[in-house]
This record gives structure tokens, C-alpha cells and sequence, in this order.
């Protein structure tokens, strides 16, 4: 695997082989961390029962994988699902919850962080009343859930999976130790954090290409010094991120 066209990646899960497949697309050589794995949570009887005779107006996915895990629970479809509003906190989500649910969601779609963007579109503003089932990981940041509330709105949260954070395959931690690669993807902070461990000066110098405008700062607060912002988190916009600049 040539150095100068390799791509280390962390993104765990179905949506890695996505990124892989747009990458390579690209003439580019992916190249897995396998530093993160999803677990799904075991939901008992009781708690599948609630969720299927609740009554909502708003329905918000934080990521790909909670549009699966929530896919699953969700069948037959319950009565609230035809009404509800759709939010994903992202087009990768977004086009998720559509390929999945056969509904269109709303979305951020500036790249802003995903939170962040979430809650800046109009449509969140006024919430006071609203019944709104949040489908999330294990833990991750509140800010999402703290501000719904505080707007007002009757939250349900919903855990569905865990993140696991594992140390990267040795072949690829040599390369990232060494910054023998072209570029690395992050999509999230939990990413960045754990693998800034390994991280060497080399590593720090070589190109990082992120998600979002808050991953980009973090990121430089964290010494990387070429950070690239990709337009969203999906597959292609991140591979596209990263032949851009292998033409420039």
C-alpha cells in the first residue's frame, strides 16, 4: 500500500465500507484503523412495548447506526410513525432515515457541528409541548438532549448502542505512528481524543480531514496542523476531502 495515496479511516461499522468503496473510487488506498466497534443494546419487552405506544410529534436520529438499531424495533410500524416529524443530525443520518424509513428527515446542511446545526434550524425553535423521541448512542455529549428539554419539549431518550474504543491494529498503528499516509478521517470527537494518544508529531503534521467546523477546532487545539473540513459527513464528501487536495 503506497504511503502517498493511503487513507487511514475510523469510521466503525457498515458505513466504513461506504467510505472505502468512495475512496477507492478516487484511486485512493483506504486503510482501517479498526479503532471503534458499535454494539447494539439489548431493549427487553417492556421497554419495545413503550416505545411502540408512545405518541410523538418529533422523532431525532443522531447517527446512521441508530436509523438500524431503531429500524428493527420499529416493526410492525407503530401508529405514531406516519405523523411524526423526522430530524437526523446529518445527511449521512438523513439519507439513512430516507433509504430506511422511506421518509425524507431535516437536516443541517452547512457542516456545522451536529448538534449544533440540529438545533439551529428553525424548525427546533419552538418545541414547548412537543413529545420527542431521541434515538442515540450509550453517553456522548447532552448538549442535544439538555436543550430540547429546556426548550421545552417532553423528551424520551433512547439508548440503542455503545460505542467501543479499541487500540488500532498494529500495521495501521505503525503507519499512524510514523505519518506514513496521505490523510487521516476523524468524524467525531471521541475519535479524535482516542487516537490523538498515538498521535506523534508526524502524524500531527500530516493532513486530518474532519466533519465539521467544532471537529476542525478541536482538532487544531489539539496541535494537528493541516486540517481539512469536509462539506458533511457522508462518504463521498469525505473522500471527496481528500483527493481535493491531492490535486492542488
Amino acid at each position: 500500500m503506497r504511503a502517498d495515496r493511503t487513507v487511514l479511516i475510523t469510521r466503525p461499522g457498515a458505513r466504513a465500507q461506504a467510505l472505502r468503496a468512495a475512496l477507492e473510487r478516487r484511486g485512493l488506498a483506504p486503510c482501517d484503523l479498526d479503532a471503534m466497534r458499535l454494539e447494539r443494546l439489548e431493549i427487553d419487552a417492556e421497554r419495545h412495548r413503550q416505545v411502540l405506544e408512545l405518541s410523538l410529534d418529533a422523532l431525532l436520529c443522531v447517527s446512521p447506526f441508530a436509523v438500524e438499531c431503531l429500524a428493527a424495533l420499529l416493526t410492525p410500524r407503530p401508529a405514531w410513525f406516519d405523523a411524526v416529524r423526522l430530524f437526523a443530525t446529518g445527511e449521512s443520518t438523513r439519507e439513512a432515515m430516507r433509504d430506511t424509513f422511506g421518509r425524507d428527515a431535516l437536516a443541517p446542511h452547512d457542516g456545522s457541528a451536529a448538534s449544533e446545526g440540529l438545533l439551529a434550524l428553525d424548525e427546533l425553535a419552538r418545541i414547548a409541548g412537543w413529545r420527542v423521541l431521541l434515538a442515540r448512542g450509550e453517553g456522548g455529549r447532552r448538549l442535544l438532549s439538555d436543550t430540547l428539554v429546556a426548550r421545552g419539549a417532553k423528551l424520551e431518550e433512547l439508548a440503542l448502542y455503545r460505542r467501543r474504543l479499541d487500540t488500532p491494529a498494529p500495521p495501521a498503528l505503525a503507519r499512524l505512528r510514523a505519518g506514513e499516509y496521505l490523510a487521516l478521517i476523524v468524524t467525531s470527537a471521541e475519535q479524535l481524543d482516542h487516537l490523538a494518544q498515538w498521535c506523534t508529531c508526524a502524524a500531527r503534521d500530516r493532513t486530518l480531514i474532519v466533519s465539521s467546523a467544532r471537529l476542525a477546532t478541536l482538532a487544531e487545539g489539539s496541535g494537528f496542523v493541516r486540517v481539512r473540513r469536509a462539506q458533511d459527513a457522508t462518504p463521498e464528501a469525505l473522500a471527496q476531502a481528500c483527493a481535493s487536495f491531492t490535486d492542488d
